[in-house]
């Protein structure tokens, strides 16, 4: 009894294909967690950090694309870090922490004593153990992962106010129109069982309003349109807000990187963060070479054993190449991911940018942008099997698939 009662579950959230829109042309063929950052999946990160996690039991994921999409994926991730890793699909939207009290009886199956909570879009170092055994000394429902932001960067996120000697969440507001604090959610939790208990208990709310409402059927017409469903249920506003100063919720800082991966340049900024931390983490996925038998290699770059990569070939900075790429003589790869079975002819230059599955770039040309990770523009896409002729140049523009670019283009959004 005593080992059961030390167990530790994980569940990572991973969305669906309706909210992804922002990662197209790259989540047209493959579900947006699965999109490679420094040559693994996206939601690998977050899963090895749990492998790290005492006592883990079991690894869920949770969200709204069909089983078949990750049954693959859930089977080889499961074999290779010889841990139960499920997914769970969800019938509707229950919200973050709805969707968590949904699976229930599920994520209870291995009587936890610890509930891990993680957003697959969150790219950073998951420091899982130490938020555990700040939690274990601190006490309550959960503790949350916390962030140190430039005040101009903290509107777009939940901004929190803590105690400085007990780290007690004290106040909580989501994307506030006016300043609160520098302190941010990272959308990494841990929390004991009793948050099925919260959530459960803004369900019973909502049901004794909608029992309330009942007695006019045109009252209960006019609000319809105005309440939430009693099974969604949202983490950040049901939960985190009214229970901020009782006690209950804590936080711990990262003084690490931290980013959200919420479009195709973010991707590319992270995927750089990832190869960074291979340096510590997985030294032994970081590309070497100094030219002589194998490219040059400059900076962090992370090569697929099965991808063939010139000699002369100069790779690097922030590098990812895939599967079965062929990279010729002459190439120079700067800050950017190479997706499965695309060709790189001879003195061509890509940089700030992102080649997509199948595609292929012609001798001397250069498909290149500036690296603005958060501008629209800021890096050049080539979505799946878009040929870029001999001596094109391609700036600062998104290619959707299946085009051939014969002529140079700038700026420009290619359909």
């Amino acid at each position: 009894m005593g080992i059961s009662e030390e167990t530790v579950v994980a569940v990572i959230m991973v969305g669906g294909p309706t909210k992804g829109t922002r990662f197209r042309p790259l989540s047209l063929n493959i579900p947006k967690p699965l999109f490679p950052l420094a040559g693994q999946p996206m939601v690998h990160h977050p899963i090895s950090a749990c492998k790290r996690i005492p006592n883990l039991a079991h690894i869920y994921l949770i969200g709204f694309y069909e089983e078949r999409e990750f049954a693959l994926y859930v089977s080889s991730i499961s074999n290779e870090l010889q841990v139960p890793v499920r997914y769970l699909k969800e019938d509707k939207p229950h919200g973050s922490a709805g969707g968590l009290n949904n699976f229930r009886d599920l994520i209870m199956e291995d009587n936890p004593s610890h509930i891990f909570l993680l957003n697959c879009d969150v790219c950073c170092s998951f420091p899982l153990p130490e938020m555990l055994g700040a939690h274990i000394k601190y006490g309550g429902l959960g503790t949350i992962l916390v962030i140190k932001v430039s005040p101009d960067l903290a509107s777009q996120f939940g901004e929190l106010v803590a105690d400085p000697e007990t780290n007690e969440l004290l106040h909580y507001t989501e994307k506030p129109e006016t300043f609160v604090s520098d302190r941010i959610n990272c959308g990494v939790y841990v929390f004991t069982p009793d948050i099925f208990t919260a959530i459960q208990g803004i369900s019973f709310q909502r049901k004794g309003r909608e029992n309330l409402r009942r007695m006019s059927s045109f009252e209960a017409l006019q609000s319809a349109t105005r309440t939430l469903p009693t099974d969604f249920v949202r983490l950040d506003q049901d939960i985190l807000s009214p229970l901020a100063g009782k006690k209950q919720f804590y936080t711990y800082e990262t003084l690490d990187f931290w980013e959200q991966i919420k479009t195709p340049g973010m991707s590319l900024k992270c995927s750089g963060l990832y190869l960074a931390q291979y340096r510590f983490t997985s030294p032994q996925l970081l590309a070497s070479g100094d030219g002589t038998k194998s490219a040059t290699i400059i900076g962090d770059a992370y090569i697929h054993p099965s991808a063939k990569v010139h000699p002369t070939a100069k790779i690097g900075p922030n590098v990812s190449i895939s599967a079965n790429a062929r990279i010729g003589a002459g190439v120079r790869l700067i800050s950017c991911i190479i997706l499965d079975d695309v060709e790189i002819m001879e003195n061509a230059v890509v940089t700030n940018a992102i080649v997509g599955w199948k595609s292929s770039i012609g001798r001397w040309s250069r498909v290149q942008a500036e690296g603005d990770y958060n501008a629209k523009l800021g890096i050049t896409i080539l979505g799946e099997a878009v040929d870029v002729e001999d001596e094109v140049v391609v700036t600062k523009s998104i290619v959707l698939p299946n085009k051939t670019l014969n002529q140079s283009v700038q700026e420009e959004i290619i359909l």
